[in-house]
């Protein structure tokens, strides 16, 4: 991981990690996960997950076991001091950010505003 301030970084969790190798392994094209902040979405920006096997200059890069995730410095912007989870419950399965900047989300957890 590259060095940033403490504030502007992102925890990803050991069960996020886990999913991500999971699913990187029948992959053929790809090596890494890509999380992104777009403009748009019900609550004015988005979260995207993309599988990868490119890496950009600004990509700040998270590995564990092998596993790699990429967030560009641009969606760190938006995305400083949250936590990527992969929840598996009676609701089903899905990765979650918990995003200490959004000041609004909707409930499909993948938009948010600040």
């Amino acid at each position: 991981m590259t060095a940033h301030e403490p504030s502007k970084q992102v925890q990803i969790t050991d069960a996020a990690f886990a999913r991500v190798a999971k699913v990187l392994k029948n992959e053929t094209d790809n090596n890494a996960l890509r999380v992104s902040v777009e403009g748009g979405g019900c609550s004015g920006f988005s979260y995207q997950f993309d599988l990868t096997s490119e890496r950009n200059d600004d990509d700040i890069v998270y590995e564990k076991d092998g596993t790699t995730i990429l967030i560009d410095e641009l969606s760190l912007v938006y995305m400083g001091g949250s936590v990527i989870d992969f929840v598996d419950d009676l609701v089903g399965q899905s990765f979650q950010i918990k995003n200490p900047n959004a000041v609004a989300s909707c409930g499909c957890g993948t938009s948010f505003s600040v």
